[in-house]
């Protein structure tokens, strides 16, 4: 009997219909489940992407280290790939990281550096400056680079892309999705406005990221960045792997807007997902208040809400953080 591996189930992942959290009469609003991937994310589909493309080149050999910067999604992309080619994975992450994604990564046999989430850009302590580090000492490693490395957005390109114009049936009329390392927001836009050049694309983006600004002026402050709780999204530097020219439009959210809208998911449609994919669905309801004429809003549940029960589906982790419930 011939049987599938898990790299045969990176991707094709559902698009489903928001029934009733969505007000807008001529407005569809479909979500693509990301957490529907092997190891919980819309992660594997760089990871498998790159790590695919690095043995083929000779970059990654038998044996080998693999090293990244994560806010765990990629780290267990990474970790379940490593663990089923027999690779190391060492994972550096901020110290907001749930304690789910950490154990999970542990459970791969990852082995995992935690680092503060308030270490600028230029700290040695930085989570990305501490897994260049560790991949410069250690002999054989590979660091999948997510953020700068041109591959991430490219996986997007030929599998997410191409899946939400089929599964759309080429209807869909806006795209939203939020961004850290920008992987799928452009990688996904690119082949969207290819096929439709009057798809517009709009990126939700938390308070204390820097990209909101910098689209907008093309400056930014460093002074508060990254001072949420929301993980996987935004940013305090900028990623090589993000296309802001593909970007037409960016809205600002608060911890609060992607928690409440995570919870009000859970509770009416029964997606569990996490706090971007709250986000991207808050965007994606106020994207629906300005439109007067019929649309198909595609956005992305990144993740599953298992990775944060502790955190935002934590009653008493919200009130003690001063959100609401």
């Amino acid at each position: 009997m011939k049987g599938n591996t898990l790299f045969n189930i990176v991707g094709n992942t559902p698009l489903v219909k928001l029934n009733k959290i969505n007000p807008a009469k001529n407005v569809e609003i479909y979500v693509k489940l990301e957490f529907f991937n092997p190891s919980g994310s819309v992660k594997d589909r760089i990871v498998k992407h790159i790590i695919d493309n690095a043995e083929r080149n000779g970059l990654l050999k038998p044996g080998g280290t693999i090293v990244e910067n994560t806010s765990g999604n990629t780290g267990a992309a990474v970790a379940m790939i490593a663990a089923i080619k027999g690779y190391k994975a060492i994972l550096t992450m901020p110290d907001k990281v749930s304690e789910e994604k950490q154990n999970a990564l542990k459970a791969y046999g990852a082995e995992i550096v935690v680092t503060p989430t308030s270490a600028l850009p230029n700290s040695p302590e930085h989570y990305v400056n501490t897994a260049i580090r560790i991949a410069e000492e250690t002999p054989n490693s590979f660091r999948i680079n997510q953020y700068d490395n041109l591959l991430n957005p490219e996986a997007h390109y030929l599998t997410t892309g191409p899946e939400i114009w089929e599964q759309t049936e080429g209807k869909v009329t806006h795209f939203v999705a939020a961004g850290s390392t920008g992987g799928t927001i452009s990688g996904t836009a690119k082949f969207l406005k290819e096929q439709n050049p009057n798809i517009k694309v709009l990126m939700p983006d938390p308070v204390g990221s820097i990209y909101y600004d910098y689209f907008k002026t093309g400056k930014y402050d460093l002074s508060s960045a990254c001072t949420y709780h929301v993980e996987g999204v935004g940013e305090d530097h900028i990623a090589k792997a993000m296309d802001f020219s593909l970007v037409d439009e960016m809205y600002k959210f608060t911890d609060q807007d992607a928690f409440s809208v995570a919870r009000q998911l859970a509770k009416t449609e029964g997606i569990f997902g996490g706090g971007t994919g709250g986000a991207n669905v808050w965007a994606a309801l106020k994207l629906a208040e300005t439109l007067t004429e019929p649309a198909v809003i595609v956005t992305i549940i990144p993740d599953s809400g298992v990775k944060y029960l502790s955190k935002l589906y934590n009653d008493k982790w919200m009130k003690d953080n001063n959100f609401s419930v």
